[in-house]
């Protein structure tokens, strides 16, 4: 009896003090330790271990990473103070710790990329796109005698389809069509359709029918090639000639499937109006396009994390002239930031929001942080995120961490945020370490 008590002692003892071990700063900060390191090039990182004792450094390639100021393969360290690791050249590298020289305590991972800064943008955009083909948004009915079909669904053309030739003559403007159809119906033929759905090809043919109340050949479809509508630009950078928008993929307003891209240009917007944000019913900013002649860019690529392409001039307006750095997606943390979008005419403007959560994301996806509204000027014109105001650049501590894509239907002070790397890596002015010519050459 007394040795079971004394064993519950025992065992009560031991749990109070590894409770006392994981809640100590030399546990917290051995567990938050990375595994993977990942540095701008010239970059200082310091990292905390609080641990009374000594330990040697080795590090794979000197060249790339010095270690508190020095360079060398081994050297010797106090865990009580900071660990300094300045980034000298891109590449990647290894560094071990070993407690008292002999014992491994941790192995890190370092990757090494070129410097990158860009330009926040904030500014309201127009958006034109065209698709890479003759989009299909709904069913036609057509009267034929006495009675209505529709040949297009039939011939199981479905929404969402997109119709890149037909009868051999590529598609990429509607106003091609009726002639193509028209010929088809009058010489008894065939319509031979090829169709991308979901990324793979199909071949399709269909009859087309004569419609007796317009007295010409119809497929039963309605079809689409272009789209239209405001957004915010995000970042761009003189450097490369570059620049990156919306922070989430342009869908065609019907079909809600993605919009291949044929082309598309960006242009000057101005803001004339808000449309507010209820609970339930997100707003909208109301804008017009001017200098429709004077393009700011064209659209190379619609991707889940916005529109990217070449930037023919600054757009102006800006919060800041200059570049500032950006940060990777581990940098970010919860607390105070701010966002840049314009809420009257062109005039970008710096208001406060908080992020209230960040996912761990070691691959691209969407939903990379959750951000609140606190901004009471904002609040009280907008209620909170509107359409339109997806792009808009987050600042936190001076880097570009994300941008603003979604907003929360039943909440929509709150909503979604990218981080800027996905966005980066899109516009392909963010390496990985193996792109790195220097890299693949060692």
């Amino acid at each position: 009896m007394r040795a079971n008590r004394r064993k519950k002692s025992i065992g009560l003892i031991l749990v109070f003090f590894v409770c006392i071990l994981c809640f100590s700063p030399p546990f917290q900060y051995f567990a938050s330790f990375p595994e993977e390191l990942r540095l701008f090039s010239g970059q200082v990182k310091k990292l905390n271990l609080d641990m009374p004792v000594n330990a040697m450094v080795t590090v794979q390639n000197p060249g790339i990473v010095q270690v508190n100021g020095r360079s060398g393969h081994s050297l010797q360290v106090d865990l009580k103070q900071p660990i300094a690791l300045q980034s000298m050249h891109t590449g990647q590298t290894y560094m071990q710790l070993k407690l008292f020289g002999k014992i491994p305590l941790k192995t890190v991972k370092v990757d090494v990329v070129p410097d990158l800064k860009v330009i926040p943008g904030g500014q309201t955009i127009g958006v034109k796109i065209k698709s890479a083909g003759i989009l299909v948004v709904g069913h036609h009915m057509v009267s034929v005698a006495d009675k209505k079909i529709s040949p297009g669904e039939q011939a199981d053309i479905r929404l969402g389809d997109l119709i890149t030739e037909m009868n051999g003559e590529r598609l990429n403007d509607v106003a091609k069509v009726s002639a193509i159809v028209n010929e088809a119906g009058k010489n008894n033929k065939l319509l031979k359709l090829k169709v991308i759905r979901n990324g793979q090809k199909y071949v399709k043919e269909i009859i087309p029918a004569f419609d007796v109340n317009d007295r010409v050949y119809r497929m039963g479809l309605y079809i689409r090639d272009s789209a239209a509508g405001v957004g915010t630009l995000t970042f761009y950078s003189p450097d490369y000639g570059v620049y990156g928008a919306l922070g989430h993929v342009i869908t065609d307003m019907d079909t809600q499937t993605p919009i291949v891209l044929g082309s598309g240009e960006i242009m000057n917007s101005s803001v004339t109006s808000i449309s507010k944000s209820h609970n339930g019913e997100p707003g909208e900013k109301r804008a017009h396009f001017f200098k429709e002649n004077k393009l700011l860019g064209n659209i190379e690529k619609n991707s889940d994390f916005g529109i990217f392409g070449k930037i023919y001039e600054s757009p102006g307006n800006s919060t800041w002239n200059q570049p500032i750095p950006v940060a990777f997606a581990e940098e970010v943390k919860e607390g105070p930031a701010q966002i840049l979008t314009v809420i009257d005419g062109q005039k970008v403007e710096k208001f406060d929001i908080e992020v209230v959560h960040v996912a761990a994301q070691r691959h691209p996806a969407t939903k990379g942080m959750v951000i609140r509204i606190t901004d009471p000027r904002l609040l009280q014109k907008t209620g909170g995120i509107v359409q339109g105001m997806s792009g808009s650049p987050i600042i936190q501590n001076g880097k570009l961490i994300g941008a603003v894509t979604h907003v929360f239907v039943n909440d929509t002070t709150s909503g979604y945020g990218c981080f800027i790397e996905w966005m980066l890596k899109d516009a392909g002015i963010l390496l990985r370490p193996e792109e790195i010519p220097q890299f693949q050459a060692s």
